[in-house]
């Protein structure tokens, strides 16, 4: 049974550079550019504590994850839930590419992401479900435990609104950098303690 001062860390840490460079991926499943690996492994540094390692399926997350656990000795697990939102007609495509086919699109959806989504994008508070009922069986499942999840910038944005209270339609004013981790912990009695942002 969990103690009242029995601490869960979770640290977020957001994919690499994929092949490719920028571009609105989303579920489009690129591998990692060789400059991503090196972001990453520079991001987890030299004697991590982790004790669990729980990944997006998508190749840009789940390979590092798994060579990361494999040079740990830690479990790792895919979560399905942690894939990134699907963008829709927007998948694969660059900023310039978007504002090219129809000018201004970008800008309204992240001035409203709930009611500018991209053709075919998946809901926002789906999404945001999916990954908070993630987030939330990881608390469960590892309580008292550091664990790492590698995901996708809009899965972290999900998870810190969750846990600071931000409301959803909000989440994109977050901005996740690549390779970045952001840290969190919690405990029965205090709840969520939200430690650092986007270190690396």
């Amino acid at each position: 049974m969990e103690t009242r001062d029995e601490e869960t860390r979770i640290d977020l840490l957001r994919h690499g550079e994929p092949v490719g460079g920028r571009r609105y991926r989303g579920q489009v499943d690129d591998a990692l550019s060789e400059s991503g690996w090196e972001q990453m492994w520079n991001a987890v540094g030299a004697d991590p504590e982790w004790q669990q390692i729980v990944s997006s399926p998508l190749q840009r997350c789940s390979a590092f994850a798994a060579s990361l656990a494999e040079s740990l000795a830690l479990p790792v697990q895919l979560e399905s839930r942690f894939t990134e939102v699907g963008f829709g007609d927007w998948e694969g495509k660059t900023r310039d590419e978007l504002d090219r086919l129809e000018p201004g699109q970008v800008a309204r959806f992240y001035q409203d992401p709930v009611n500018n989504r991209p053709p075919g994008a998946e809901p926002l508070e789906e999404f945001t479900a999916r990954v908070q009922a993630a987030f939330n069986e990881i608390l469960e499942r590892f309580t008292g435990q550091s664990v790492l999840v590698v995901a996708h910038a809009g899965v972290i944005r999900a998870i810190l609104a969750h846990t600071l209270d931000i409301p959803f339609t909000r989440m994109y004013r977050i901005s996740v950098p690549t390779a970045g981790i952001s840290r969190l912990s919690t405990n029965r009695e205090r709840g969520f303690n939200f430690i650092s942002h986007g270190s690396s």
